[in-house]
């Protein structure tokens, strides 16, 4: 039987867009938000297709951290005084929605869950996302 799940979560993070011409090429912070809509076949024993602690986890990840395109000067200073996320391009809201979607994917794999994303939306504000479909 395939069912679908909802999960919500935040995380606070500073980013910059490096290739970008206007504010958000200066370092800042947002509270960002997660979304996910996950599908697939419930674990027979618990009845549960995704335990929401673990897609929690994932977003977790990035809590409090500072994302930079792995191109960025910035990098090399900041990496001195804390650990820094690194991106294989600018760390926009759409880069982040496909991102965090791998990870999790990859988690439920780790432990034998047959899940996958269906939707991922990014809000980097209250009025802006990028939504994410395989």
């Amino acid at each position: 039987m395939s069912i679908r799940i909802y999960k919500e979560s935040y995380f606070e993070a500073s980013h910059r867009l490096l290739h970008y011409k206007g504010k958000c090429f200066r370092l800042h912070g947002h509270q960002w938000r997660a979304e996910f809509w996950m599908e697939g076949d419930l674990t027979p024993e618990s009845m549960i297709l995704v335990d929401y602690n673990l897609i929690k986890e994932v977003v977790l990840r990035y809590d409090h951290e500072v994302i930079l395109n792995k191109d960025d000067p910035m990098v090399e200073c900041l990496s001195k005084f804390q650990d820094v996320v690194l991106t294989d391009g600018d760390p926009t809201s759409e880069l982040l929605a496909e991102r965090i979607s791998s990870e999790l994917e990859e988690e439920c794999r780790k432990n034998n869950i047959n899940a996958r994303v269906v939707k991922c939306r990014i809000w980097e504000s209250t009025s802006c996302y990028a939504e994410w479909t395989p």
